[in-house]
């Protein structure tokens, strides 16, 4: 039984760096919205490593598409690109000042990868695990004296023979 269905989001946009700023924003408040709070920081690099990617690298132009789904326990997002070569992971070098972005992207993941798209580019992804939602707090034992306020309430007879009446008095005075 799926517990949870599935979400999807998806921005297509030029890999320029004034919308990747954009795109950021954009992952963070999706992931707000799914209760996700816990993984904007590594879904925000991720993206922001792989756009950059396409930024410097991607041929014959910088449209590209963002695109995340959450599936029960899991949150997949990618960037599909136009240019059909294939990023290759490079060894770190401590004195290169760039070329580190799918070094990062594979340390911040579970898993990542990249496929081709066809004729249409590649695909660049990456799965980060997603906090199952929080169960709801257990309710706490109540005091006794919590206890005797929930009990029900208990209606006592009255036994008129044994209730002392004042005798009447009347209103005219004789």
């Amino acid at each position: 039984m799926i517990s949870q269905p599935s979400r999807h989001c998806t921005v297509e946009l030029q890999a320029l760096p004034s919308r990747i700023g954009q795109v950021r924003r954009i992952v963070s408040a999706q992931l707000r919205y799914w209760h996700l709070d816990l993984l904007i920081d590594r879904a925000s690099l991720g993206v922001t490593e792989l756009l950059t990617n396409v930024h410097l690298h991607a041929q014959p132009d910088k449209t590209c598409t963002v695109e995340m789904e959450l599936l029960l326990d899991r949150l997949t997002v990618s960037v599909h690109d136009h240019d059909p070569r294939l990023p290759e992971l490079r060894a770190p070098d401590p004195t290169a000042t760039s070329g580190r972005g799918l070094a990062m992207v594979a340390a911040l993941a579970d898993s990542w990868g990249v496929r081709p798209n066809g004729d249409s580019g590649k695909v660049v992804w990456f799965v980060l695990p997603a906090p199952s939602p929080a169960p709801a707090a257990p309710v706490p034992a109540l005091t006794p004296y919590e206890k005797a306020l929930e009990a029900p309430t208990r209606t006592l007879a009255v036994d008129e023979r044994r209730t002392r009446h004042a005798p009447a008095r009347s209103a005219v005075a004789g």
